[in-house]
């Protein structure tokens, strides 16, 4: 890994954990973070496939009130480059993001416990109205979270590629890298059956079912797929009631 490599690495390492913390951009996710980290390394097809089996394991980890989710940023991270630059396969980095992402939970927790004080701190400054002191309060709560990925990775990226690495990552032994691999084609389904569940949509199940028997029987690819699925959406919203008579009843306003 050259010298500029590792500099953007660590750039998309500090994006990726600040995201973790905001939400808003999603740099966090496995699909986006993978994707990056094998754009830096100069192997995009690595980093995409990776990324969206990781993103399949992912999509159950979340937090909820007080329970902390496992550390999707670091694992993608730090699995995509022990992947690329050590030249492993997809079920070997699901066999180190695993427990990279269990670390990183505990890395999470205490990164937010030093950001308490840094949250007592903003709320004096805001009693004060000193607006800037709040900013640089928010910015250092954030350079925390960037730290929190950009220091293992460092560690990481350094020792990446070298012959105790490598040793380490094929001495991993193929029952798990084979058994997580299986276990990650059901999670797939896990994943995508807890979207739904969570979409409270049980009428578009006819659809699931359907894409599933296409993608068994058929040999359409992913492009293919999508569009079958567009052109099945568009013509739902043409023929489902719910729709006709919304459309019905401003078509009436009109006429009024």
């Amino acid at each position: 890994m050259s010298a500029i490599q590792m500099i953007l690495v660590l750039i998309v390492a500090c994006i990726a954990g600040i995201g973790s913390v905001l939400d808003e951009f999603q740099t966090h996710q496995p699909l986006v973070a993978c994707t990056l980290v094998g754009l830096c390394l100069g192997d995009v097809k690595t980093g995409i496939i990776l990324g969206g089996t990781l993103q399949m394991l992912a999509l159950g980890w979340m937090n909820i009130g007080a329970a902390m989710a496992p550390d999707a940023a670091l694992a993608s991270v730090i699995s995509t480059i022990l992947v690329i630059t050590a030249h492993q396969s997809i079920p070997a980095g699901i066999a180190v993001a695993i427990p990279i992402a269990a670390a990183g939970q505990v890395m999470t927790i205490f990164a937010r416990t030093l950001s308490v004080f840094f949250q007592h701190q903003a709320d004096k400054y805001a009693a004060e109205a000193n607006f800037r002191g709040v900013d640089l309060c928010h910015i250092a709560c954030l350079g925390i979270q960037a730290l929190r990925v950009a220091i293992p990775t460092a560690i990481v990226a350094a020792f990446a590629g070298t012959s105790g690495v490598n040793s380490m990552l094929n001495g991993i032994p193929k029952v798990i890298t084979g058994g997580l691999g299986v276990a990650g084609g059901f999670i797939v389904v896990v994943g995508y059956a807890m979207v739904i569940n969570m979409m409270s949509a049980r009428y578009l199940m006819p659809f699931f079912f359907l894409g599933f028997v296409v993608a068994a029987f058929t040999q359409f690819n992913l492009v293919a797929l999508g569009i079958l699925g567009t052109v099945a959406a568009i013509v739902y919203i043409q023929l489902s009631p719910k729709y006709n008579a919304a459309t019905a009843s401003v078509d009436d306003l009109d006429d009024l």
